[in-house]
C-alpha cells in the first residue's frame, strides 16, 4: 500500500478530541431548539403558501370555470363536470393542508390528483408545464413525510367517534 494512502479504520482511530467534539456539536446543534423551531416555523409557512395556492390560483379559476379552464377541460372531453370536480378536490386539498389534523392526508391526496395531472400532462396535453405536477410533488411529499403523525392522531380520533 503506499505512504499517501491510509486506511479508514486507522484515520476513524487516530481521530482528534477536538475533530469527534466539533462533530458532535455541529449533530447537537442540528437539533437545537432553534432548528427544531425554525423547521416546523418554515414547514408551516409551506403549508400555508402551497394551501393557498391550490385554493386560489389553482382551484378558483376552475370553480368560477374561467375560459382558460373550461377550454383546457373541454379539450380532455371532460367537461364542466370534471372541471368543477377538480376543482373542489383542490379546494378542498389546499384547505385541508391549512388544518393541522388533516395536513398530512390532505398532502397525500394533493399529490395523487398531482400524479394524475402529470399522467394528463403527458398522454393527452403535451403542453409546456408538463413538470409543474412534479415540482408540487415534492414539497407536498415533504409535508405528508414531516406531518405524518398527525395522520396517527387523526386514525385515533375517527376510531374514537365510530
Amino acid at each position: 500500500m503506499p505512504e499517501t494512502t491510509v486506511p479508514v479504520t486507522t484515520l476513524a482511530s487516530t481521530s482528534t478530541p477536538a475533530s469527534s467534539s466539533a462533530s458532535a456539536s455541529s449533530s447537537t446543534s442540528a437539533s437545537s431548539p432553534k432548528a427544531r423551531r425554525a423547521a416546523r416555523i418554515s414547514l408551516g409557512a409551506l403549508q400555508i403558501v402551497l394551501g393557498l395556492f391550490y385554493a386560489l390560483a389553482s382551484a378558483l379559476p376552475k370553480l368560477i370555470a374561467h375560459p382558460s379552464a373550461a377550454e383546457a377541460f373541454d379539450k380532455l372531453g371532460w367537461g364542466s363536470t370534471g372541471m368543477y370536480l377538480i376543482g373542489a378536490l383542490e379546494l378542498a386539498g389546499g384547505l385541508a393542508l391549512l388544518v393541522p389534523l388533516l395536513s398530512s392526508v390532505a398532502a397525500v391526496a394533493l399529490g395523487a390528483l398531482m400524479v394524475g395531472a402529470f399522467v394528463v400532462n403527458v398522454t393527452v396535453i403535451h403542453g409546456p408545464y408538463v413538470a409543474t405536477p412534479l415540482i408540487l410533488i415534492l414539497p407536498l411529499a415533504l409535508i405528508a413525510w414531516a406531518r405524518r403523525g398527525h395522520t396517527t392522531e387523526l386514525v385515533r380520533w375517527v376510531r374514537r367517534r365510530v
